[in-house]
C-alpha cells in the first residue's frame, strides 16, 4: 500500500513532522512531533504542533499513533500536547531504557524518574508491526545514532530519523552516549535492502552545499546510488573511519541539554519544583 504523507518543516530545528494516513480510511499517524522552545527565555509554544492539529481536524482524521524514531537531541517532542488534542499511542524504541538510564545519570534525576520506559505507550523492538487503520507498519532497530533509534516501515515508505539524511547529506552523528558508526552502518544496511522503489522520509534536512532548497523524501535506490557517506560503493571502513572523523569534530546540538531532559519522558516537563516552577538542568562540562 502507498501511506498518504503530508510533511511539515520546522525552520527552527530543521524537522520534519510527518502525517501519514490509511489511503483506505481516515486513521494516521504522526512521525516525529515538534514542540517550539526558545532557550533563552526558557518559553515553549505550541505553533509548529497546532499547524498538525488543525491539518488533521480539517481533513477529519484519526490519529492511531504518535511515533517517535528516537529520543531527539535537537528538538522536543510534542507528542503529548497532540495525544491530549487528538489521541493516539505514543511509541519509541524498547532501549529507551538504555537512553533513560545514561541520560537520567547525566542530569542526576533521583529515582522518582522511571526509567523502564513507562512514560510511551508502547515500546517498540524489532519485528513488532502494529497498524494504522488497514496500513500495517512494521517495526526496524536501526541504532547506532542513539541505541534506541526505529524505522518505521509503513507500506511503501520508511521513516528512517536520523539513521539518513538525503543523499547529498549523508548519515547522522554516532557520538553520543551509547551511538556507534560500526552499529550504524550495519543499520544503514538494513535499510538499503528494502525494495529499492521504498520511499525513504528522513528526519532533517540542512540544505547540503550546492542545494537551494530543502528536501526530506528520496528512495532506496537513490540513497544506495549516491548517499555520499553509505552509497557507490563505500565500505565499512570508509564509513566508520569517515564518521569517526567527522564527529569528533562537531559542537553539540544546540537544544540537546533541554531536548534529552524532555523527550526521555516521552515529551514532558520535568516534576514541578516547592514553588511551581519547572527547571530543566544544564550539567556543566558533562556533555
Amino acid at each position: 500500500m502507498k501511506p498518504e504523507v503530508t510533511s511539515f518543516f520546522d525552520d527552527a530545528t530543521n524537522t520534519i513532522t510527518y502525517v501519514v494516513r490509511d489511503p483506505q480510511g481516515v486513521s494516521c499517524a504522526i512521525v516525529d512531533s515538534v514542540l517550539d522552545f526558545d532557550y533563552a527565555s526558557g518559553r515553549t509554544d505550541t505553533a509548529s504542533a497546532d499547524a498538525v492539529i488543525a491539518f488533521v481536524q480539517d481533513k477529519g482524521y484519526r490519529v492511531d499513533w504518535l511515533l517517535e524514531t528516537h529520543v531527539h537531541a535537537d528538538h522536543l517532542s510534542a507528542a503529548p500536547y497532540l495525544q491530549e488534542r487528538l489521541g493516539g499511542k505514543i511509541g519509541i524504541g524498547r532501549n529507551i531504557t538504555i537512553v533513560q538510564d545514561t541520560f537520567g545519570k547525566v542530569f542526576n534525576e533521583g529515582t522518582e524518574f522511571q526509567r523502564d520506559g513507562s512514560q510511551f505507550d508502547q515500546l517498540f523492538q524489532e519485528g513488532d508491526s502494529v497498524h494504522i487503520g488497514q496500513l500495517r507498519v512494521d517495526v526496524l532497530h536501526t541504532p547506532g545514532h542513539t541505541p534506541a533509534c526505529l524505522t518505521y516501515v509503513i507500506g511503501d515508505a520508511a521513516f528512517v530519523g536520523d539513521t539518513l539524511f538525503m543523499p547529498d547529506f549523508g548519515t547522522a552523528r554516532c557520538d553520543f552516549p551509547g551511538g556507534s558508526a560500526d552499529t550504524m552502518w550495519d543499520s544503514v544496511q538494513k535499510i538499503l535492502a528494502l525494495p529499492e522503489e521504498t520511499r525513504i522520509f528522513v528526519g532533517h534536512d540542512y540544505k547540503a552545499e550546492g542545494r537551494d532548497h530543502f528536501a526530506w523524501e528520496t528512495t532506496v535506490g537513490a540513497q544506495k546510488a549516491a548517499n555520499i557517506h553509505v552509497g557507490a560503493g563505500k565500505s565499512r571502513e570508509d564509513f566508520v573511519g569517515m564518521r569517526t572523523t567527522r564527529d569528533a569534530k562537531l559542537g553539540m546540538p544546540k537544544l540537546i541539554v533541554p531536548s534529552l531532559q524532555v523527550n526521555m519522558r516521552a515529551g514532558q516537563m520535568p516534576e514541578a519544583e516547592d514553588n511551581g516552577t519547572v527547571y530543566l538542568k544544564v550539567p556543566v562540562n558533562k556533555l
